[in-house]
């Protein structure tokens, strides 16, 4: 499977992870040819993150790409990917990523039986869809799955855009996402009581008397925790909010 080191990319979805991954990727070289966009608010965001890059329909995209990057909610996978393959839209060879949790490969079935290569990488941070998440990526880790013959590509993406690659098996994507789920909403959780109760007692600035607090005790916990466990859930101390899209 060989390939040129440059590869024309296309994203469907301008929510806050499909922008920060164009801009990442075209950091290394890749050129982004297209990104789908509905919103103001998305439409803005992919201006400020991918400058110069057209937004195009997603049929044009996945015509003008040699990598789709569908980075869309979840819930909306299946249907998409099903929807463009009753239009015949996907082709023979193009490499096809999705960035969900908790399905891997199986969700990519209908663009595999039209010829195209499916690989699901999704990174283990909380997004903020901005230039920050550059930084962010760079210390994080990405869950890849993919078939053995396609692992490679699907590592040297990850590794191109700062992050670390992480290999997880088609089945274990529900326990990964599981592990992801509890350790930002708990996060989230924890952060938002400790902040009111400080706002009760009239703290101006409760936030910033906590960060130092919740980054060493996060950092402690991940310290002592054994390395099955921060293989599956290693995360940088910022990471807190909300996370797709």
């Amino acid at each position: 499977m060989e390939r040129s080191g440059r590869l024309g990319i296309g994203i469907i979805g301008a929510g806050r992870v499909g922008p920060v991954f164009g801009a990442a990727l075209a950091g290394a070289g890749h050129a982004i040819v297209g990104i789908s966009a509905v919103s103001t608010e998305s439409k803005d965001r992919a201006e400020a993150m991918l400058p110069g890059v057209p937004i195009l329909e997603i049929p044009q995209i996945l015509e003008r790409s040699e990598l789709v990057i569908l980075a869309v909610p979840e819930s909306e996978l299946s249907a998409l990917v099903g929807g463009l393959a009753t239009l015949g839209a996907w082709q023979p060879g193009q490499l096809v990523l999705h960035t969900a949790p908790s399905v891997g490969t199986a969700v990519l079935e209908p663009a595999l039986a039209a010829g195209a290569i499916p690989i699901a990488i999704h990174p283990a941070m909380a997004f903020t869809g901005t230039s920050i998440d550059l930084v962010r990526l760079r210390e994080s880790y990405c869950a890849v799955t993919a078939a053995s013959v396609v692992q490679p590509i699907g590592m040297a993406l990850v590794v191109e855009m700062g992050a670390e690659p992480i290999l997880v098996d088609e089945k274990d994507r529900p326990a990964y996402a599981e592990a992801i789920t509890i350790a930002t909403s708990f996060s989230a959780a924890i952060v938002g009581q400790a902040t009111e109760l400080l706002t009760g007692i009239g703290m101006a600035s409760p936030g910033q008397v906590l960060a130092p607090l919740v980054r060493s005790a996060v950092e402690n916990a991940l310290a002592a925790a054994s390395p099955s466990t921060i293989d599956l859930a290693s995360f940088s101390a910022d990471d807190f909010g909300d996370e797709y899209p």
